[in-house]
């Protein structure tokens, strides 16, 4: 017999994934998407000379982590994404914290994704089309040291 909900919690349920919001160091910064929140580990294969099935063993390697990728609307006089660019081009570049925190419906935090040492490795401006009709997004990806994740 299916369920029919009845003994579901009334408290617990599936978390949207559409309010989220995202500090730099101490500034928050209003996206429409963040991708990459993303670790894997490198696969070591290794077959010593004794081994009788005649297979690799598979060991975790290194941790790799994706870089962040950042999309929003371009608004009239906001050059946040060239400024910071431009540090890098004169080596001033600081590292900073990106915290990404998905909350619910009063605001509290779920979900909290946060960056270590990162800085932005790409700015991509938007494509222009004299016939489309398009918000214009930009998007920044950030390099980071590290990922790490909490829930409240």
């Amino acid at each position: 017999m299916a369920d029919d909900g009845s003994k579901q919690s009334a408290t617990i349920w599936p978390i949207p994934k559409f309010h989220f919001q995202v500090n730099w160091d101490s500034q928050v910064m209003l996206f429409q998407e963040v991708s990459g929140l993303d670790i894997s580990f490198e696969e070591i294969n290794y077959r010593h000379g004794g081994n009788l099935p005649f297979s690799a063993f598979k060991t975790p390697g290194l941790k790799k982590m994706s870089n962040v990728i950042m999309k929003k609307g371009i608004l009239k006089s906001d050059n946040k994404f060239w400024s910071l660019f431009n540090q890098i081009k004169m080596n001033t570049i600081q590292r900073m914290p990106v915290t990404i925190t998905l909350v619910d419906e009063t605001g509290d935090a779920t979900m909290v994704w946060t960056l270590t040492n990162a800085w932005p490795t790409k700015i991509t401006a938007t494509d222009l089309k004299s016939e489309g009709n398009e918000v214009a997004i930009e998007t920044i990806e950030f390099a980071h040291e590290g990922l790490v994740v909490t829930k409240s």
